[in-house]
């Protein structure tokens, strides 16, 4: 399989054993890791509520989608993390901001937790054109 990684200085550095992203060329999909909202520049989680934190990673993703000359226009699945799913209209209405017209299949949960007590976490996967 003919594979390669993304990387982007402009979005958190891996915190473990995986990429930031991996295309397979053969396919053409690019897998995303999820994203925290670590502010790439210091390394900390931002503080603040689920919208602030929701703006944070969703820029984390469009830093590493870029690095693949992406945008959020070639996503086409997301999976969103939420600690607590009272949270779900303030991240939506963020994540709204980022997929107008036409927003990707999508699935969310509620998990017991993320690291370093982040309150969301999303990943995707997006799709390049020929």
């Amino acid at each position: 399989m003919d594979r390669t990684t993304l990387h982007s200085d402009k979005a958190p550095k891996a915190v473990g054993p995986y990429s930031q992203a991996v295309v397979v060329d053969t396919t053409r999909t690019v897998y995303l890791s999820g994203q925290t909202p670590i502010e790439p520049a210091t390394g900390e989680l931002v503080q603040g509520d689920v919208k602030v934190q929701t703006e944070r990673v969703l820029e984390n993703l469009r830093a590493v989608l870029s690095s693949g000359g992406l945008d959020f226009s070639h996503v086409v699945r997301c999976g969103v993390f939420l600690v607590d799913m009272a949270d779900f209209a303030a991240m939506n209405e963020v994540y709204g901001r980022y997929f107008p017209g036409k927003p990707p299949a999508r699935t969310t949960v509620q998990v017991a937790g993320l690291p370093l007590g982040a309150r969301v976490e999303i990943d995707c996967i997006a799709v390049v054109a020929r």
